[in-house]
């Protein structure tokens, strides 16, 4: 899938959700009530998304000002502020539900907080790498739990949704079925009319700017952005928040019937996502977008230059208080012609041995996923064998693991 497409799924994925999320509240709140009002919704609408956002960045902000000063007081264990990155959303929610704002928008800003306050360059290597494993456990563990629950309560729900069917005057349980299919096919037509409408407004801007660079995407490729809408867990979340009665007693109108169709259309929506996309984007071959091609080059060259640049500095610093003067001008040769290589490459990217380049660090990657794989189970026979302790296997295959991660 071209990358600016997975750029936009991303960023769809994380605010269509987050301001769902905020509309379904207020369907809620209209049904628990009996009223609504589009005055009241919009003011309410506005305080929820500014006060949240504003809740979620303020916070952010000022926990990670407060723990950078700390860390280059008394340091930083690792631990700590991968703690504090998994406790920032649950704190900027709960904050912002105390003043009524929208804890989901608030959770997000403080998300996009953390990444732009990442920039800063004050979080150690190491605490980035256990960070980085331990989100991906708790997004893991957190997207199994909500399907856990589900489960657990799928007998009661469809019970309660085939009652919900029967009240209507259906007699089958398969309209059941008939419904989800029906939803799902009228968000799947919903999403491609959205995205014919916005293509063509897209154009129409580019041929009026620019008519010679004016491209209309393959037909394929805005059909596969309909199936790409697939639903989730944060659906499934939002609908398990449906109250169980209303303000007067009764039971909610439906809600298990709602929570069983919600669960149908994701299913649906993985099953056509999972089926759909790959024969649809089969065969098709996208161009590498130049403007990503020449970000990427600019930050080789930039971060080459700098690297070498601090390896003469302090090579030159640290030889006279040195044991072995001789050593630093051999380590210094081999440290900066690996810094070259790259800059080398980067700088390439114009020339017509750009492709060269490219295919010599693709082979090259090759062969040392290869000669990595060698080493490790070389390592593990050794310590198989009771050759070497377990410590020092251990830490040699973490240094082995981490020249991998750099690779893949």
């Amino acid at each position: 899938m071209p990358k600016r497409l997975m750029h936009i799924l991303e960023g769809e994925a994380l605010l269509n959700d987050a301001s769902g999320l905020v509309c379904f509240r207020f369907a809620v709140a209209a049904v628990a009530t009996g009223t609504f009002s589009v005055a009241d919704a919009s003011l309410t609408f506005a305080w929820l998304a500014v006060a949240g956002v504003a809740i979620g960045a303020g916070l952010t902000w000022t926990v990670s000002v407060l723990q950078g000063k700390l860390a280059m007081r008394f340091g930083e264990p690792s631990g700590s502020p991968i703690l504090i990155s998994l406790l920032i959303p649950f704190g900027a929610y709960m904050l912002a539900e105390l003043v009524h704002a929208s804890g989901i928008l608030a959770a997000v800003a403080a998300g996009i907080t953390m990444s732009f306050m990442e920039l800063g360059g004050q979080v150690l290597a190491a605490t980035r790498l256990q960070r980085s494993a331990v989100w991906d456990t708790m997004q893991f563990a957190l997207h199994g739990v909500m399907f856990v629950l589900l489960g657990e309560q799928l007998p009661d729900i469809l019970r309660g949704a085939g009652n919900s069917i029967e009240e209507v005057g259906h007699e089958s349980r398969w309209w059941l079925v008939y419904y989800a299919f029906a939803l799902s096919a009228g968000l799947i037509l919903l999403r491609f009319a959205w995205v014919w409408t916005t293509l063509r407004i897209t154009l129409y801007r580019r041929n009026k700017n620019d008519p010679d660079k004016s491209e209309r995407p393959h037909w394929r490729l805005l059909l596969a952005t309909s199936l790409a809408g697939v639903r989730g867990s944060i659906t499934l979340a939002g609908v398990m928040t449906l109250p169980l009665v209303l303000p007067n007693g009764e039971p909610f109108p439906a809600r298990d019937l709602t929570i069983l169709l919600a669960s149908t259309v994701i299913l649906i929506s993985l099953i056509a996502a999972g089926v759909g996309l790959p024969r649809l984007l089969g065969g098709m071959s996208f161009p590498e977008e130049p403007a990503e091609r020449q970000q990427e080059d600019l930050a080789r060259r930039a971060a080459a230059t700098a690297a070498i640049a601090a390896i003469e500095k302090a090579q030159f610093d640290l030889l006279p208080a040195s044991e072995t003067p001789e050593c630093f001008p051999q380590a210094a040769e081999r440290v900066i012609s690996l810094y070259e290589h790259r800059l080398n490459v980067a700088s390439q990217s114009e020339d017509d041995s750009a492709a060269h380049y490219r295919d010599l660090d693709k082979a090259e990657r090759v062969l040392r996923l290869a000669a990595i794989k060698a080493e490790r189970r070389a390592i593990f026979e050794l310590a198989q064998h009771y050759h070497i302790s377990d410590e020092i296997a251990r830490k040699i295959v973490r240094e082995i693991d981490l020249v991998e991660a750099r690779h893949r």
